[in-house]
């Protein structure tokens, strides 16, 4: 600072306005890492909703098997129950006189 405190010296303006440029360059790089990252974020934010979407199809498929293996699973115990007893009482008829 100069005389009194309220003048600066030619250097003193100079260092400040290079100071100055200096900071807006950084604002300026800090502008456009922030627009990539927030791009970036974009892009994340978009593939969790396609991988969740897919997940949702992925359950309901699975949902949709389980149940047919279900179906098929209680046809056969019938089935096999079936012919079971009919294997049985067949037997039963050829011991009896």
């Amino acid at each position: 600072m100069g005389k009194g405190g309220n003048l600066m010296t030619a250097s003193e303006v100079e260092e400040l306005r290079r100071k100055n440029g200096e900071m807006e360059k950084e604002v300026e790089e800090m502008k456009k890492e922030m627009l990539q990252l927030w791009r970036r974020t974009q892009v994340a934010e978009e593939a969790e909703e396609r991988l969740c979407s897919q997940l949702a199809e992925l359950e309901a498929e699975s949902l949709d098997e389980a149940r047919d293996y279900h179906s098929r699973i209680i046809f056969l115990v019938n089935e096999l129950s079936r012919v079971s007893s009919s294997s049985s009482s067949s037997s039963s008829d050829l011991a009896s006189p």
